[in-house]
């Protein structure tokens, strides 16, 4: 039992504890004794190999899923991993491009910004999207629209990791649905001085991409550092021609404003004072002009004069964190604390032009035609820390978190009748949304009881206060009071071994959202121009059960696991009609239902078939009523999903090559009006190619070059969730990358 203690935390080897600079026992005694609480958020870790070379099936450690180093296999949850050597020969442009192919979770969104992640029909404010375990989520995003992930750049991942089902107790709000987290690098610090480097360029056919990058790493003594920078290009990307559904391209049609501009910077220093502290801080900047949500004129797909063009002229986002790791501390209270801070400001603009027939009973050509601008400037300070203590056969980890978001809001707005004479305008300046502030107060504890060396059991709960205070906002006289929620959520997560190679594992526990600033007090026309929203104040948090059973399996050629799960949201937020009238527009509110349900079943396997060959293959299905109407549609997502691909790896590791094909079956489960494509999203089937080599040199810089070709056969489709507006995915198109590494 002593080596399965050590294997979860390695550092925890501390039958004598080795002699600890008194600064590392004070600042941990100082901050525990008084508190008796902390929390961690894991710091960004080092760089994968070089070299990638693959001779058995990965064996994957998550530190999202625990909040400690822990072998996939031995976790209860289903979580995914994807490392930095699958990242590179993804050829991807963001994180979007690497969730197509694998289970169970899917695509919000087009073009290489605003694509977002969903897991298991979850999206948007269900998502909690996370960098090294610190929220980027803040509360100015609409529902359905998370953060970008562009904003931390692919190039600075080590690895990325996804937890498919809900992760309070560990995250707090917004982790409902699931948690994606981008861990970056970190500066590796070592007994060697040392200075190398990257450069790197791709390439890709979709939008004539083009990105440059640099890395610059140094290390000295007990000091490393890590400086890397990019920018990008990318035009709007033409959709082939085709047939898909009710919706026929006679031609190549351009996905409007579904390009960008944008840049990313980021400095990172790693400290390591002794053996049993590390520190680190960074600073990064991200910055995108012309960033769009991509639209097809309505007219190109058998649509009216129906016009809806939202884009980001202009989006900025900078963030500070620092934290300190100490371990071997043999203090009653605590082996290893972890204690990280952030802060964080988003900047942008957002501009809307939306035109919308009156329709039957109306003059031709009468509608409505609104243009709209919106600022937002949020500030978001964050604190977490954490602890963890080895107490015989159990670890304790428990810890309190805090985050606040300051929300600043400026709109102005035109709104044009048309068709009735003369044009008819209204002029507002009124905020949609008041100047608000959210701040969340949580602490938790988890304990992982190693009962058996055949089983394991970990149980935590959190308490968590999320409360909303508006502001005084010039242009907003309604007077709008303060509004809290108060949760408690537990988890239970059980591993069985039935044998050395076999696991049996199952989750249960409860999730929460908190109502974030825009769906308790937004007031105007909706984004899509086609109904005015009034604001919901009293709207609860959002509480789910969830249940996932499955079985892992691993040996020397084969990692396969296959599970099954149920995810119940109790006052869960939708958007519905009142019967109202505001003008012309019919009003929508944001009520709680009673029930959403999702459930489904996720399988993946990989396997080595010799002569250097790699199999891999996952399918998943998903489905989500609403238990009071199950008639009604409550999401847009595949209704399954399969992805097959066959690698091949040279035995150097020099030369490979990867053909992948995914299948989205049928998708029925939508409303009939509500996309042109028809009352159901046809099947499709996307197949890509790549192949590269690695490790060849010019003098002594290592070289990498990956080619691609996505979308062999040029099929017109889009993913489920951009149905609605018909945003079609990119025909066949080049990708490549070529990077020198010094």
């Amino acid at each position: 039992m002593a080596d399965d203690l050590s294997y979860a935390r390695p550092s925890f080897r501390i039958t004598t504890v080795p002699c600890v600079p008194t600064i590392a026992r004070a600042v941990a005694a100082v901050f525990f004794f008084p508190l008796a609480l902390a929390a961690q958020s894991s710091l960004p870790v080092a760089a994968d190999s070089a070299t990638g070379v693959r001779r058995a099936p990965l064996k994957p450690v998550t530190v999202t899923a625990t909040r400690s180093a822990t072998d996939v296999r031995d976790v209860a949850a289903p979580v995914l991993v994807i490392d930095s050597l699958k990242i590179r020969s993804q050829l991807s442009t963001g994180l979007a491009d690497l969730l197509r192919s694998e289970s169970g979770v899917d695509v919000v969104g087009t073009g290489v910004n605003q694509s977002r992640p969903s897991i298991r029909g979850q999206r948007g404010q269900r998502i909690l999207l996370l960098e090294d375990g610190m929220r980027l989520n803040n509360s100015r995003r609409q529902q359905d629209f998370g953060e970008i992930p562009s904003v931390v750049d692919v190039d600075q991942l080590a690895r990325i990791e996804v937890v498919r089902g809900p992760a309070s107790v560990l995250y707090g709000t917004d982790a409902i649905g699931g948690v994606v987290n981008l861990i970056t690098r970190m500066p590796a610090v070592g007994d060697a001085d040392k200075l190398t480097g990257r450069v790197g360029y791709q390439y890709g056919g979709a939008g004539t991409l083009s990105k440059t990058s640099v890395t610059v790493s140094a290390r000295y003594a007990s000091w490393a550092l890590d400086i890397s920078g990019s920018a990008r290009v990318a035009g709007d990307y033409d959709a082939p021609a085709g047939r898909y559904g009710k919706v026929k391209l006679s031609d190549n049609t351009t996905l409007r404003n579904s390009g960008v501009r944008d840049q990313n910077v980021a400095g990172t220093v790693a400290w390591r004072a002794s053996e049993q502290a590390n520190a680190f801080a960074k600073y990064e900047r991200y910055a995108a002009d012309d960033a769009g949500f991509g639209y097809v004129p309505a007219a190109l797909i058998g649509g009216d004069q129906t016009l809806i063009d939202i884009r980001y002229p202009r989006q900025e986002f900078g963030k500070f964190s620092t934290g300190v790791h100490l371990t071997a501390l043999g203090l009653p209270v605590a082996d290893q604390v972890d204690i990280t801070a952030y802060r964080q400001k988003n900047t942008r603009d957002l501009a809307q032009h939306i035109f919308a027939l009156f329709g039957p009973g109306t003059p031709k050509g009468a509608g409505i035609d609104i243009t709209t601008a919106n600022f937002t400037d949020i500030t978001s300070t964050g604190f977490r820390a954490e602890a963890s203590k080895v107490t015989g056969k159990a670890i304790v980890t428990y810890g309190m978190d805090f985050f606040s978001d300051q929300s600043i809001n400026r709109d102005t707005s035109k709104t044009t009748i048309v068709g009735f004479g003369p044009p008819m305008h209204q002029y507002s300046g009124r905020p949609q949304v008041p100047n608000a502030t959210l701040t969340s107060y949580g602490a938790f504890v988890q304990t992982d009881f190693r009962l058996h060396e055949r089983f394991s059991l970990i149980v935590g709960g959190r308490s968590q206060q999320v409360e909303s205070s508006p502001k005084a906002t010039a242009g907003r006289t309604d007077l709008i009071s303060n509004h809290s929620n108060g949760t408690r959520v537990y988890a239970a997560n059980a591993v069985y071994k039935l044998h050395p190679n076999a696991s049996i594992v199952a989750t249960v526990g409860r999730g929460f959202r908190s109502p974030n600033l825009v769906e308790r007090y937004y007031e105007g026309p909706t984004p899509e121009g086609s109904a005015y929203q009034k604001s919901a104040p009293d709207l609860l948090a959002e509480t789910s059960l969830n249940y996932d059973g499955g079985i892992k399996f691993r040996n020397d050629w084969l990692t396969a696991d296959v599970s099954l799960f149920q995810n119940d949201i109790r006052d869960g937020i939708m958007t519905t009609p009142t019967g109202a009238k505001q003008g012309t527009l019919p009003v929508y509110t944001n009520v709680n239902v009673g029930k959403l349900r999702a459930k489904g079943a996720e399988f993946s396997a990989i396997a080595l078939i010799g002569q250097g060959f790699l199999a891999g293959a996952n399918y998943s299905t998903v489905k989500s009523t609403n238990v009071a109407q199950p008639a009604v549609p409550v999401t847009d997502t595949y209704s399954s999903k399969t992805n097959v691909s066959l690698g091949w790896t040279q035995p150097n590791g020099r030369l490979w090559a990867e053909y992948a094909v995914r299948r989205n079956g049928e998708q029925k489960d939508l409303i009939a009006t509500a996309s042109p494509v028809g009352p159901s999203l046809p099947a499709f089937v996307v197949q890509n190619v790549r192949a590269g080599i690695r490790g060849w040199t010019i003098g002594s810089m290592r070289q990498e070059l990956t080619v691609g070709l996505n979308n062999i056969a040029n099929v017109l489709y889009t993913e489920a969730a951009n149905a609605t507006f018909f945003r079609p995915e990119p025909g066949r198109h080049l990708v490549l990358s070529l990077s020198t590494t010094f």
